[in-house]
């Protein structure tokens, strides 16, 4: 049975061990705050779920033991980390070196980083969420980028689970727009990404492998934390020498507010997109669903309707048929293992139970 590498991502929040995190969840459970006072908005709104496993402490070993046990079972075996870097230092690095890092048996599946580079504002704090300010700003300067090139080679790329592709540790850079502003341009932001190339080299690695989160060519803030972006993603790619592309959430590239099963075309036909138009190898997407109303006290549109694991499976099997056909290696990136306050997790809840991981594992185990 051919074997393909499941990757969710992670959202690092479920943990009091942040120290800064503070400002925007005050109770010290990190943003299961939100989750927990989540409200029904609207008629067609499944709202609040409830995780099945509890508002657990995502940066405490023994929790992630479990998770990376049920993860593996299921079929996913690689978790991208969402992984920041604000005001000089990491931010929410604790679910990762702590918790995952720590758990006797993480051995048991591949991670990798996803340096999500957006600015940080104030919609993380449910009560301020409207406040169009930003706190901490996602891009960065070149010896502050050098900083963060060392930092991620020696504490991750050495590690002997870190995912690789051709042998070589995958970076993955959320936003384009955000690095070429921070290092100057589209010239330095080159060299700085070679710079990282050869620091990866020197390090023992044949090379380093660069993805880049793609998005529809122009593409609007709907998520509340991303740019506003105007032109073309795929040129940036080029000239900046990305490696392959894949996509972070649904809601970046197709209309949302409506029933999961009316999108499948669009994103079809997306994939086909990007394969005809870029250059680089293409890793299709899968997000379980789209509703970020718990980060809000009011109604916030889109709402992704009838995300059923039965519906997300005809998802599964879509990306599933293009890695077949088109790719040489098998990746699939997902979201989400625990976005919650997004609503798009396969971690199991009280309306669904296991069924988004029995998707998984029906499509990709079985």
């Amino acid at each position: 049975m051919k074997k393909y590498d499941v990757a969710a991502y992670i959202w690092p929040s479920y943990t009091g061990k942040e120290p800064r995190a503070y400002q925007f969840w005050e109770k010290g459970i990190g943003e299961w705050q939100s989750v927990l006072t989540a409200e029904k908005r609207c008629d067609h709104h499944i709202l609040p779920r409830k995780p099945l496993w509890g508002t657990v402490d995502e940066a405490d070993p023994k929790v992630m033991e479990f998770q990376i046990q049920e993860a593996v079972r299921h079929g996913v075996n690689v978790f991208i980390y969402d992984w920041y870097w604000y005001d000089r230092r990491p931010f929410l690095e604790q679910c990762l070196d702590s918790g995952f890092l720590g758990a006797p048996n993480n051995g048991d599946m591949n991670f990798y980083l996803m340096w999500a580079n957006h600015d940080a504002g104030y919609l993380w704090d449910k009560r301020q969420t409207d406040i169009d300010e930003i706190i901490w700003y996602g891009s960065q300067p070149r010896h502050e980028f050098d900083r963060i090139c060392d930092r991620v080679i020696e504490m991750y790329f050495k590690r002997p689970n870190y995912y690789t592709i051709g042998g070589c540790p995958v970076f993955m850079i959320y936003e384009m727009s955000n690095l070429v502003r921070g290092l100057g341009g589209i010239d330095e932001a080159r060299r700085a990404l070679d710079s990282f190339r050869e620091k990866t080299v020197k390090a023992g690695f044949p090379g380093l492998h660069l993805q880049a989160t793609v998005y529809s060519e122009n593409a609007v803030n709907v998520s509340g934390v991303d740019s506003t972006r105007e032109g073309s993603t795929k040129d940036l790619v080029e000239l900046l020498g990305f490696d392959s592309v894949t996509h972070y959430q649904f809601v970046h590239f197709v209309d949302c507010n409506r029933d999961y099963p009316e999108l499948l075309p669009d994103v079809k036909a997306e994939y086909e997109r990007i394969r005809r138009e870029y250059r680089v190898p293409y890793y299709p997407h899968v997000s379980v669903g789209w509703d970020n109303n718990p980060r809000f006290n009011r109604l916030t549109l889109p709402i992704l309707r009838n995300n059923t694991p039965e519906n997300v499976k005809k998802a599964f099997e879509l990306a599933k048929e293009y890695s077949d056909k088109y790719n040489d290696v098998p990746l699939i990136t997902v979201n989400s293992w625990n976005e919650w306050t997004e609503m798009s997790y396969l971690e199991p809840d009280d309306v669904y139970g296991y069924g988004y991981l029995e998707a998984i594992r029906d499509t990709f185990l079985n």
